[in-house]
């Protein structure tokens, strides 16, 4: 009998437990260790930070779930990895011994990597917001709602570092839409901060249009815009940003004021596991074969942004390379096929295809882009916008909670409908 731990229950942990389950006979135990009890479905975060959501509908209890499909869960944070002796220390002491670790945890939010920047409840310096996790939402909304009693100017974006562009863009013009349908959008100037080297990037290195058909959505919302900007440091009310040209040469110095912000930080690997010695490159995300297996040690599985991939190319401010909803699918497929055999004393095998689908909402409509597989050179490369997407959107988030409370890993929307696109999970898929 194996036990298999799964560290973080997102987007990643929790189909990673219900596939497990599935696949691996009921002799063995699965448990999924989170540091909250409860599972949110952070591409709604948001709409929770404009008030179009509530806390409750994109938020999932863990234990009554899990527990349904036979799995243990354990709602506590991760102290220390053991990887020596396969021994996790959860917080108060306690420890959870394992077979094998599979590491879902997504990532550490860098934002004291620029002075002033962040939450202070997570390590910041007050002055931005983040829309990283639905607690970070609320407190945006909190302030948006005073906001709007006395409105001016508003920058959102993306920090030096980053690899989440896709959030920034659609809070962005959710916010956008939000203020027209208030009539209050001629009060709030909007500029548009990023470490990208263009508009459409996307850390990605663009994806079909996706430069020409942004910039003129941006402009359609009378939205001002700095790319390759090293924002360095933040104060109440301004952002000091340093603009680099083509070549990494300061082009422009910026102080640019505000009376609201939301910018995403960088991400780093979580502590516990930056802390593994040879597990993880030195931003501590983990390092990882085409099994998804790490480098150093056999019985250690890794999927999601807590994996490290490097950029796609070199950008005169640093970007990193996202890791979207499907990509982590795929991932985590191929961890558990891979387990599986193993357990059956067969080799590792299954690759996942790291092919990339997102639907990003505008508010009142939507622009979605296809990369197959993510990472250049691709056979599929498409970026489309229309309203079609805004309600795709829409009807995924319903999709995606009600999977989490059915328990189903795959179902026919992914299995047979995905696969007519030719969108596949795993290599060697038909």
């Amino acid at each position: 009998m194996a036990h298999i731990v799964i560290m973080g229950a997102g987007i990643g942990g929790m189909p990673a437990a219900y596939e497990m389950r599935a696949m691996l006979d009921k002799e063995h135990r699965i448990t999924v260790v989170n540091s909250t009890d409860y599972f949110q479905f952070v591409p709604s975060n948001p709409w929770i930070a404009v008030g179009w959501r509530e806390r409750e509908q994109i938020t999932v209890p863990i234990a009554p779930y899990l527990e349904r499909k036979g799995i243990q869960f354990v709602p506590k944070a991760v102290t220390a990895i053991d990887a020596t002796a396969n021994r996790l220390t959860l917080d108060g002491g306690d420890t959870l011994d394992y077979d094998y670790l599979v590491i879902t945890t997504g990532p550490k939010l860098s934002f004291n990597e620029v002075p002033g920047a962040g939450p202070v409840n997570s390590g910041g310096g007050g002055f931005t917001h983040s829309i990283c996790t639905v607690d970070h939402a609320q407190e945006f909304f909190a302030d948006y709602k005073k906001f709007l009693e006395n409105p001016g100017p508003v920058v959102i974006g993306a920090m030096p570092g980053a690899s989440c562009f896709g959030p920034a863009y659609e809070f962005a013009f959710i916010l956008d839409t939000d203020l027209r349908k208030r009539k209050l959008r001629n009060k709030v100037p909007i500029t548009y901060i990023t470490s990208e080297p263009y508009i459409g990037h996307l850390g990605l290195g663009g994806v079909g249009d996706s430069k020409s058909m942004l910039e003129s959505e941006m402009r359609g919302r009378d939205m001002k815009w700095i790319t390759n900007a090293k924002t360095t440091r933040v104060e109440d009310g301004k952002m000091f940003v340093t603009q680099l040209d083509e070549l990494g040469a300061v082009y422009k110095e910026h102080e640019v004021g505000f009376k609201l912000s939301m910018m995403l930080p960088a991400f780093k690997g979580v502590d516990p596991v930056a802390a593994v010695p040879n597990l993880c490159n030195p931003r501590g995300f983990v390092i990882i074969d085409e099994f998804q297996r790490s480098k150093a040690y056999r019985n250690i599985f890794s999927a999601g942004v807590c994996v490290a991939i490097p950029p796609v190319e070199v950008t005169p401010v640093p970007t990193g390379t996202p890791k979207t909803g499907y990509m982590i699918e795929s991932m985590v497929g191929a961890i558990v096929h891979n387990i599986a055999d193993e357990l059956k004393g067969q080799p590792a095998v299954a690759k996942g295809t790291w092919n990339a689908i997102c639907l990003a909402d505008m508010g009142d409509t939507g622009a979605a882009f296809v990369a197959l597989p993510q990472i250049p050179p691709r056979n599929v490369n498409w970026f489309k916008k229309g309203k079609w997407v805004h309600l795709a959107k829409i009807a995924f988030e319903k999709y995606f909670i009600r999977k989490i409370k059915k328990g189903t890993s795959e179902p026919i929307y992914e299995k047979y409908v995905l696969k007519l696109l030719g969108i596949v999970r795993l290599s060697g898929d038909k």
